[in-house]
């Protein structure tokens, strides 16, 4: 039993020299493209899309470093709306974009607006860096492609509902407009963000498909 001793530490050493996890990239590193199977909840999200009858196309698995990864995303080509600012979107933030536009956003805007929905505006979707505005630094959810900037409406009759200048508009329509859209977003996505939670925020709306419930 004792002669195996040596060998067995000999082994453990040399596993905790080279046999570990390598170190993290660090944010701004050339991306790598990430070798890893489709997940089942990936897989279930792309049938949704395609039997919504919504155009897209899956992107590779890419990692950027400093935490910031595309994984399981699409980049949506026709969702029956224009989208100006999207790029890499995680399927499920996709889904959940989608179904909001379709089914909150552009039957509020004829209902309420009067005037079809022709645009959403978006100030983009990926972006690898921190939250901001917030006490303590951690990655925003752009940082995995899971989170979405809205920032205006483009409508039929030509007007143009932004969040910037008409959240807090005197006009009763438009004030049932934000309330219906904001009530919807709340109950598709996990986290949305307005010009009510904080200063940063007052020119968009924060989308995001984390779960959290958390809705201002």
């Amino acid at each position: 039993m004792h002669r195996f001793l040596p060998v067995l530490i000999l082994a453990l050493t040399l596993a905790g020299c080279g046999g570990g996890a390598p170190p993290p990239r660090p944010r701004g590193s050339k991306p790598v493209t990430l070798n890893i199977p489709t997940s089942r909840e990936t897989q279930a999200c792309f049938t949704d899309l395609s039997r919504d009858a919504i155009r897209y196309s899956p992107l590779p698995d890419r990692d950027f470093g400093g935490g910031c990864q595309v994984i399981g995303a699409v980049q949506l080509i026709d969702i029956g709306v224009p989208v100006t600012g999207i790029k890499a979107m995680r399927c499920g933030l996709a889904r959940a974009f989608t179904g909001w536009a379709r089914n909150a956003v552009a039957p509020a805007a004829h209902q309420i607006l009067g005037s079809d929905l022709v645009r959403i505006d978006t100030m983009g979707t990926y972006a690898c860096r921190n939250t901001v505005g917030t006490a303590t630094a951690r990655l925003s959810g752009h940082g995995i492609a899971n989170a979405v900037d809205v920032s205006a409406f483009v409508l039929q009759n030509g007007r143009r509902i932004s969040v910037q200048g008409d959240y807090r508009s005197a006009d009763p329509d438009v004030q049932a407009f934000f309330k219906a859209i904001h009530g919807s977003a709340c109950k598709r996505f996990g986290t949305v963000l307005s010009p009510d939670y904080n200063a940063v925020h007052h020119d968009h709306l924060h989308l995001e498909d984390d779960h959290k419930s958390f809705c201002r």
